[in-house]
């Protein structure tokens, strides 16, 4: 179970992703990549909150700190070459080099907002707000608003993948259905988390066991989205047909 690290911020993370990115291998321009978009988003989140856009901004940065670091981890953990890396970020770094740049980005989000947010939102609620249904919703109103930071970014974002690899002509038409599709998918994906977010906090007042027993499954399902993602085709639109995120089935 994740533990916060105390005293780090929003800053120190920043910091963190740019040392990463000077020690990047030359043959990982793929990770590379979504390192680079996720360090844009981590500075938006820092102006969110600096523009004073939430409830409780202190705890959105540990939040986003929280989060960051579970990411940061599984990189270093694959860069290390460790058999421990997490099966849908095994997936997402194992992915050919040669997908576009987009579907390297597309690829990191899901495992990041399926496998990892969970994990990050019960480092910072503890149980005691979860038994207040006032701390509840203060914090899942926080949790949406981030939305609205990640969805001001897909046409910024959309620029910057197509600098690094130039979209096709089919890509070019398709390019307002996928700006849609990449909101939609934000904000059904978030709210499929917050259902599994609710689910684990459940094993986890059950003890150890059941909690790892549940976030088990939780890779298991974001580890076959991957795989899903992997197949030839639109991404986004096979996305679209499909449904976003994942969920966290009853208890067995």
């Amino acid at each position: 179970m994740l533990h916060p690290s105390p005293g780090r911020d929003i800053t120190a993370v920043v910091a963190a992703m740019d040392d990463r990115l000077l020690r990047m291998p030359p043959e990982r321009a793929a990770q590379r990549v979504f390192l680079e978009t996720y360090r844009r988003t981590t500075l938006a989140v820092a102006a969110a909150i600096a523009n004073a856009c939430f409830e409780d901004p202190d705890w959105v940065e540990r939040w986003d700190v929280a989060f960051a670091d579970l990411y940061l981890a599984a990189l270093d953990l694959d860069l290390s070459g460790s058999p421990a890396v997490p099966r849908p970020w095994a997936l997402a770094f194992g992915a050919p080099a040669s997908l576009p740049a987009l579907r390297h980005v597309l690829l990191g989000i899901n495992a990041h907002i399926n496998y990892d947010l969970p994990q990050a939102l019960l480092a910072v609620i503890p149980d005691a707000d979860f038994a207040s249904s006032v701390a509840v919703a203060r914090r899942a109103r926080d949790h949406e608003r981030i939305d609205g930071v990640l969805s001001s970014r897909v046409a910024a974002e959309d620029s910057e993948l197509g600098a690094v690899s130039p979209p096709t002509l089919l890509d070019r038409a398709l390019q307002p259905l996928n700006r849609l599709s990449s909101k939609r998918f934000l904000r059904e994906a978030r709210q499929k988390v917050w259902h599994n977010t609710m689910e684990l906090q459940r094993a986890r007042v059950q003890g150890e066991a059941a909690y790892s027993a549940r976030l088990a499954e939780l890779e298991v399902l974001s580890a076959a989205r991957i795989a899903d993602l992997l197949a030839p085709g639109q991404v986004l639109l096979r996305l679209a047909v499909a449904g976003f995120g994942v969920t966290l089935p009853p208890p067995a």
